[in-house]
């Protein structure tokens, strides 16, 4: 191997390297202008975040600047069931739910006069449907038509009377769901059972742990129980992540120089060690090999769930890249360019699947490559390796006479004696 040869083959890595840069650019903004343009429709067709409120429960008293007295519930019962159900719409998934809220609270006039109590019951967003919906104070449902995004009833109760207060909706919204103890610096006697059909549970920021939780056959079944707490926050359920194909996709495009840069070194040394002498020629093509998988893969996206198109660009590239070198090396190569390929190419993008794995698997890689290359090319004669080649002597054609004594012929094949 020459220098002219490896300056060669460096302008081919650079030029892929430049031809990845330009399909992960594409890729991305594919990326950010259907995402602009989808969250809208599907917040419209799926609704937001959803945030309930614990409701808020006061009776009016005529001194004071602020009239309002707030009540906490003497008792909650609340149940939520959540269903996963994530959308895709061109290169994004996006993660949606179904939710059945029933919730039973116990109103308690604390005062020792009768008194006229109001229930405010906000919703958890606006502008998206409640399907069978119902609120009953008393045993009394509601007929009013909610306003300003929350309804209000009222109760006339004597001193230290009791009333149920039952809400229960069925609606869909999208990333998360929040119960929040808003106005509610004391809690007591107040339990919270979320069940979830998916088994990957994440807590959103500032929201509580669970306090006792059980797998079932779906999912979770996750119980908040509190007797009395001060100063209780949030309970709430992420969705599952889903991995979105376009930003993945992007990410594996924008590192696949890394995985050609140690194929082709792992290329070079096992060149080295074996005897095998690959032209920049062969390098193209095998540049081009690698190329195709994310070509492959980035618009399979749209067409097939990403692990189905993960699959097939990885055949195909293998494909090509070990036919190729089997041809041109022998199939012994090959095998181990193809045991290379996959650890560089395969389960390299394969990380990009999970979350946090990136750097852990560049630096695993990297090293693991150092030892082999350490250990397979520590008694080669890097002198002898690189040293220039002198050109075979060309064979004599038909009524040319051979050289004699290394003496080469003239012009009418006669050798020249000095």
């Amino acid at each position: 191997m020459t220098l002219k040869r490896l300056l060669a083959i460096g302008f081919i890595f650079g030029c892929t390297a430049a031809g990845w840069f330009v399909l992960g650019h594409t890729l991305s903004w594919r990326t950010s202008t259907l995402s602009q343009r989808l969250d809208q429709e599907v917040t419209g067709n799926w609704g937001a975040p959803l945030e309930q409120a614990h409701p808020c429960i006061y009776y009016l008293a005529p001194s004071g600047a602020d009239s309002r007295r707030l009540i906490q519930p003497v008792r909650s019962r609340i149940v939520v069931d959540l269903k996963h159900d994530p959308k895709k719409k061109g290169l994004l998934w996006y993660r949606t739910f179904r939710v059945d809220f029933q919730a039973e609270y116990l109103v308690r006039n604390p005062t020792p006069i009768p008194q006229t109590v109001y229930v405010q019951f906000e919703f958890p967003a606006t502008g998206i449907r409640y399907d069978r919906f119902s609120l009953a104070l008393a045993g009394q449902i509601t007929e009013r038509a909610p306003g300003n995004g929350g309804l209000t009833e009222s109760i006339q109760l004597g001193p230290g009377a009791e009333v149920p207060l039952r809400v229960a909706y069925q609606s869909a919204g999208l990333d998360r769901w929040q119960y929040v103890l808003r106005n509610s610096p004391r809690v007591r006697d107040f339990v919270l059972r979320m069940n979830t059909d998916f088994a990957e549970i994440n807590m959103p920021a500032g929201a509580e742990s669970p306090t006792s939780r059980t797998a079932t056959a779906t999912g979770w079944e996750l119980i908040w129980e509190y007797s009395d707490v001060i100063g209780a926050r949030a309970v709430g359920m992420d969705m599952p992540a889903v991995v979105n194909p376009g930003p993945v996709a992007a990410r594996i495009t924008y590192f696949a120089p890394v995985s050609l840069l140690f194929f082709f070194v792992v290329l070079l040394m096992l060149g080295t060690v074996r005897g095998v002498d690959l032209h920049p020629m062969n390098f193209f093509f095998l540049a081009a090999g690698f190329f195709a998988f994310q070509l492959l893969f980035a618009y399979l996206v749209d067409l097939v769930p990403i692990s189905a198109a993960f699959v097939v660009a990885a055949v195909v590239s293998l494909t090509l890249v070990t036919g190729y070198l089997g041809m041109v090396a022998g199939m012994p190569f090959a095998r181990l360019a193809a045991a290379a390929q996959l650890a560089y190419l395969v389960l390299f993008s394969y990380s990009f699947f999970f979350r946090g794995l990136t750097g852990i698997t560049i630096t695993v890689g990297a090293i693991v490559t150092l030892a082999l290359l350490m250990f397979f090319t520590a008694k080669v004669d890097w002198t002898d390796a690189f040293a220039p080649r002198d050109p075979e002597p060309r064979p004599p054609s038909d009524g040319e006479a051979p050289p004699i004594l290394g003496i080469p012929p003239n012009a009418h094949g006669m050798p020249v004696v000095k």
